[in-house]
């Protein structure tokens, strides 16, 4: 008999991408499970999720403001009208497993669930647990993560390392790095930049670039910049005219799974689901961890990967003066980019999407 199974949580496509995976995997098992995701109003689960040809519902939830003012009240009532609608798609729809990814969203929905005895797991992507994820912990049968470690966040009988998931094309495709190039139209044999902020984009990381741009060129590095929807027309204002044969810059990469091809050394945010690929590529990175994230777990992200010697990290409030300077310096050194790759790889926890599942299944056999 197939199975019924929420998956609930979003905001970023940190949350989301793994939720998809997991999501794909399952009906790799069960072409006949039903599967219903839940998100939150207004983000961008709402329109990535039917996109990947899965039903969705939205909650009304926002997080607290952190100041103090009339907006907060206005959160809580939006909570307890999430928690009643929460209540409503679970006796409507009746799910074998509710599966919490982070995100507003997944509060509500393992709430609820916990409460009426439904099998609960949560996923967490981050080295440093979400505020969300450690209020559901107690009422959890399962919680998945990433890192090692993580029983300062959870008790530690629930826990199993399984990893992030990441994105199906990234795994199932091997591409030569010449049909990469070509792709990017990339005919000189130097080697390759890539640099990523997100599909918005990151200030810090593209002002970085721009202020030592041609550095860049003179040194004979050809760059792939993604420089993300909201900076691309002022990016584009500011190059026009310049001299610059090596550079070429996009709003948006969709062909990822080319552009790590692709490159050489990555310049990257250090988001868990973008570490994730990374390690499982094994490349040589410098992660610009964003300040603008909740308990500034990017940094914490990062620093898993410093320790190890897997990565090198800039501080976003260095980055002006450091970044580009340091890449530089990691393309004159192949020996210690061959030591970061390699080391990155190790760090890497591959299948994580069928680890995953095999906790859902568990459960929905215990059941």
């Amino acid at each position: 008999m197939s199975r019924k199974y929420i998956i609930s949580g979003g905001g970023t496509g940190g949350h989301i991408f793994p939720a998809l995976a997991i999501a794909g995997e399952i009906k790799k098992r069960d072409p006949g499970a039903s599967i219903l995701f839940v998100g939150a109003n207004g983000k961008m689960e709402m329109e990535k999720v039917p996109e990947a040809g899965y039903p969705i519902i939205g909650l009304p939830i926002e997080g607290l403001k952190r100041k103090i003012g009339l907006r907060n009240f206005v959160v809580v009532y939006k909570l307890v009208i999430s928690l009643f609608k929460a209540s409503k798609i679970l006796r409507s729809f009746r799910p074998d497993v509710v599966v919490g990814v982070g995100g507003y969203a997944s509060g509500p929905l393992l709430r609820v669930a916990a409460m009426k005895n439904i099998p609960t797991v949560i996923q967490e992507q981050n080295s440093y647990a979400g505020v969300t994820n450690r209020w559901l912990a107690g009422k959890a049968d399962k919680i998945c993560v990433a890192y090692r470690d993580m029983e300062k966040y959870f008790p530690k009988d629930k826990i199993v390392l399984t990893g992030n998931p990441i994105r199906e094309e990234l795994v199932n495709r091997a591409i030569k790095k010449d049909e990469a190039l070509s792709f990017f139209g990339i005919t000189e044999d130097l080697p390759v930049l890539l640099i990523l902020g997100g599909s918005l984009g990151a200030r810090t990381i593209n002002e970085s670039v721009l202020g030592m741009i041609e550095r860049l060129e003179q040194e004979n590095i050809m760059v792939l910049w993604q420089t993300g929807k909201l900076y691309h027309e002022r990016i584009r204002n500011e190059l026009a005219g310049r001299m610059l044969k090596r550079i070429k810059f996009f709003d948006f990469i969709s062909r990822m799974d080319l552009a790590y091809s692709a490159s050489d050394i990555i310049i990257s945010r250090a988001g868990a689901t973008t570490i994730s690929e990374l390690c499982m590529l094994g490349k040589p990175v410098v992660l610009v961890p964003s300040p603008n994230v909740a308990e500034d777990h990017q940094t914490k992200n990062a620093m898993a990967l410093v320790k190890n010697k897997a990565a090198l990290m800039v501080t976003d409030k260095e980055a002006k003066e450091k970044l580009i300077t340091q890449v530089i310096e990691l393309f004159r050194n192949p020996d210690f980019q061959k030591e970061l790759a390699a080391n990155c790889k190790m760090m890497a926890l591959p299948d994580s999407a069928a680890r995953i599942t095999d906790e859902i299944e568990k459960l929905v056999h215990e059941k």
